[in-house]
């Protein structure tokens, strides 16, 4: 259908171009979104200073917890979305898309209440700072308060990718990365807001994300056109989406635990280590998109494909991406060591000589395990496609411990120093399970 021309059948064709043309919207989408992240920062650091960049900074764990839950559970829901239009089973497209918006609802009822109540508390057990404890409250209270908008964000666009479509995503997060960076300062100094005014605007700016992602899918997604009898849930069906789901999100949220852990520990260092981990960290969201990129590809790929039974496509298709994604990882990681201070620079000046330095430090650590988070990527997302759930939990595990460790030996040990190996250590140890997880299933698939 001529309003459906945007969904694409990953099962048929070259696996390394599919995954390619795929990847590549997928991969500006991703960094539009941890653009969000970044333009906060860089706006508050700029015009509000490094305390108040600080107070922001600090709420990032907390930021992933939850919004991590989301991002992953979400993903996982769509698996089902995607595994059965592979299968040509658009009834079953319809009643998962309808299982999505029901899960989500729920998801953002429970979680608003959560973070809403608590999130100061979690900031005071983190130990954060006096100074800035105030500023950080208004920042993430406001964030969890309007959590809806993230979550049916991530779902929508998600239910989008699911069916091949990986442009529109794109484009509506641009989209809503451009309203963010026009109001953002416009709250801040015109409106003389301050950090409540940064955090006011994403959320506006993610609720028309939403409505243009619902006019998109009106106009021109029939597939995802629900109705009131695809509300009646299949009782096994609702469980396959839970099982997949439930654990993807629990996977990012222990993986953020870990980093929690590790913002208790820099909050002992003082604001000028939150700032430079808060700036370097937000550099670093946005040069890991690639390998992240291509991960998130397999799902779709990875979904379709199994749905449809083509299991050798599925193998081949992972060998192809393993290529790709380490070759991005080596220019992205070359890029950062080389341009990481300069980068710095831009969220607080090149006066702030110690913020610069720790951060320059933490992106040239990190740079040199990128190959090893593209590898992650790529088995981790691979084996969810399939609807596996235990292995890569077990890699979250493992990247918790692995991050808490850092956290409590390394840090009191060397200081700032000591917090950048935490990633790195995280990926190489989550990347074994993984690895070993998938070299059992290919030869099933094959």
């Amino acid at each position: 259908m001529a309003q459906d021309a945007a969904v694409k059948d990953l099962t048929v064709g070259s696996p390394a171009r599919l995954i390619l043309y795929f990847t590549l919207p997928l991969l500006a989408g991703n960094v539009f979104q941890q653009l969000f992240g970044f333009v906060d920062t860089l706006i508050v650091g700029r015009f509000l200073g490094v305390e108040a960049l600080a107070a922001v900074g600090c709420t990032g764990p907390l930021m992933f917890l939850m919004l991590g839950f989301v991002g992953g559970m979400t993903s996982g829901f769509s698996i089902c979305t995607g595994q059965s239009f592979g299968a040509k089973n658009f009834d079953g497209v319809r009643q998962s898309a309808a299982i999505c918006i029901a899960l989500s609802f729920a998801a953002a009822l429970v979680l608003t209440v959560i973070g809403v109540i608590f999130c100061r508390d979690l900031l005071i057990a983190m130990d954060t700072p006096p100074e800035i404890l105030e500023g950080a409250h208004d920042f993430i209270s406001i964030i969890y308060g309007g959590i809806v908008m993230f979550i049916f964000l991530q779902m929508l666009t998600n239910l989008i990718r699911a069916l091949g479509d990986s442009k529109m995503p794109t484009v509506i997060q641009a989209t809503t990365l451009c309203i963010n960076i026009l109001l953002e300062p416009v709250a801040i100094i015109g409106l003389n807001l301050g950090i409540p005014g940064a955090a006011g605007a994403t959320i506006v700016a993610l609720t028309l994300g939403n409505i243009l992602c619902v006019i998109y899918i009106k106009r021109r997604v029939s597939y995802l056109h629900v109705t009131r009898a695809d509300f009646k849930f299949d009782r096994a069906f609702l469980l396959e989406h839970l099982k997949i789901g439930l654990p993807m999100g629990f996977q990012s949220s222990i993986i953020a635990i870990g980093a929690v852990v590790l913002q208790i520990a820099l909050n002992g260092l003082g604001s000028v280590a939150v700032a430079a981990f808060a700036a370097a960290h937000r550099v670093d969201g946005i040069a890991v998109m690639p390998m992240m990129s291509f991960g998130v590809a397999m799902v779709a790929y990875t979904a379709q494909n199994f749905g449809a039974k083509k299991f050798e496509r599925i193998v081949e298709g992972v060998k192809k991406c393993i290529l790709m994604s380490c070759s991005f990882s080596i220019l992205v990681a070359l890029f950062n060591i080389y341009l990481g201070a300069e980068i710095i620079e831009l969220f607080v000046g090149a006066e702030a000589i110690q913020v610069v330095e720790y951060g320059r430090l933490f992106l040239i650590v990190t740079g040199l395990s990128y190959w090893a988070l593209a590898l992650l990527f790529i088995f981790r997302f691979t084996l969810q496609g399939l609807g596996q759930s235990v292995v890569p939990t077990v890699a979250g595990i493992v990247e918790l411990v692995m991050r808490i460790a850092a956290a409590i030996f390394l840090v009191d040990w060397l200081g700032f120093l000591g917090a950048c190996p935490a990633a790195p250590m995280a990926w190489i140890g989550g990347l074994i399970p993984l690895a070993v997880a998938f070299m059992f299933t290919a030869k099933k698939l094959n």
